[in-house]
């Protein structure tokens, strides 16, 4: 048995995991909100950006897959707060040769720019999801990296990262710019088509389930007491983490190690910080969203005041949420 596991799951662990286990495989497709994506209007506003669902038996490791097409005048910066996830990405810009990407849980503000024409494929795993796919490593080794889909996954190649931007384009007649090929305009692969999306969520697919997933309790465990930090307000201290776990401190600190990448009490503020960031965004332009009530979001959250609800967004944000992109007024007070 792991060192770091409880010989059973406590009542509340169980009762998490059941429900979010029969929730990912009933569910009728990937969340639809934007938590964590820093001016999520203004960035859809630029690119093509959508979510999928994995395969059923991927279901249990994965968020979602996220796809992004773009074709744009300027580059743009586009900025993310983190999930406590590694990602997998597949990217292409303009004429550069097709990467592939292991994203390890990022501290702090990510920001990637985005240039001329491009496209991405990508992976989000679920907290705690990534290692049963790489298990030679803690998930520690990969956060704050963005390293080579190689050293996690041997043999690898941008050949093959390019055939999972553009299935079927390997070997194929033509190249872009030839009506029916990848990159021209109207065909598919091209930035203003979404018909190749189904061919570009079953490459993924097939390059997961080629990889793993290696059953793993210990990743189970850690998906579930990751989603109880997610959903549930209450779980404002690592202490009371560790005792719903039926973990010691430093157990828990190990599991989150091994298994998340980050610790527990960056878990628990990151989520928090997500809340507060969606309370910010302005919603759409036709229905507003009122000012948010700060003071009552700080109490809900946990925070002992607002100040420190304002200490960590800007931390974590880079900003103070009154200078928030589209932030309504009345915003609070540091």
């Amino acid at each position: 048995m792991n060192p770091t596991l409880s010989s059973s799951a406590p009542p509340r662990l169980e009762q998490t995991r059941q429900i979010e286990k029969h929730g990912r495989m009933t569910a009728p497709g990937p969340r639809r909100d934007t938590r964590g994506i820093v001016d999520a209007a203004t960035l859809f506003a630029r690119v093509r950006f959508r979510r999928h669902t994995p395969a059923p038996a991927l279901r249990p490791y994965l968020e979602h897959y996220w796809l992004i097409d773009w074709d744009l005048p300027e580059p743009y910066p586009s900025r993310v707060v983190p999930h406590p996830s590694v990602n997998v990405v597949f990217e292409r810009q303009a004429d550069t040769p097709a990467t592939g990407v292991v994203s390890g849980v990022a501290d702090g503000l990510y920001t990637r720019v985005l240039a001329g024409t491009g496209r991405a494929s990508g992976v989000q795993f679920r907290p705690g999801g990534f290692r049963p796919f790489a298990p030679d490593h803690p998930v520690t080794h990969w956060t704050g990296r963005l390293a080579p889909l190689a050293e996690a996954f041997p043999g690898t190649d941008a050949r093959e990262a390019a055939a999972i931007l553009d299935p079927g384009a390997l070997g194929a007649p033509g190249a872009p710019g030839t009506p029916g090929a990848p990159g021209t305009p109207g065909t598919p692969g091209a930035p203003d088509d979404e018909t190749d999306d189904p061919a570009r969520v079953a490459a993924l697919d097939a390059f997961l389930l080629a990889r793993g997933p290696v059953p793993d309790p210990a990743a189970e465990e850690a998906m579930a007491l990751v989603e109880l930090v997610r959903t549930d307000r209450t779980v404002r201290r690592v202490s009371a983490l560790a005792r719903t776990a039926g973990l010691s401190a430093r157990s828990l600190q190990r599991l989150f190690a091994g298994y998340v990448g980050v610790g527990p009490k960056w878990v628990i503020l990151r989520y928090r910080v997500h809340e507060a960031l969606e309370h910010a965004e302005p919603g759409p332009a036709d229905t507003p969203a009122p000012p948010p009530d700060w003071a009552r979001l700080a109490a809900d959250l946990g925070y002992s005041d607002q100040a420190h609800l304002v200490r960590d967004f800007t931390a974590t944000v880079g900003v103070p949420p009154t200078a928030y992109p589209g932030t309504p007024t009345a915003a609070p007070k540091a």
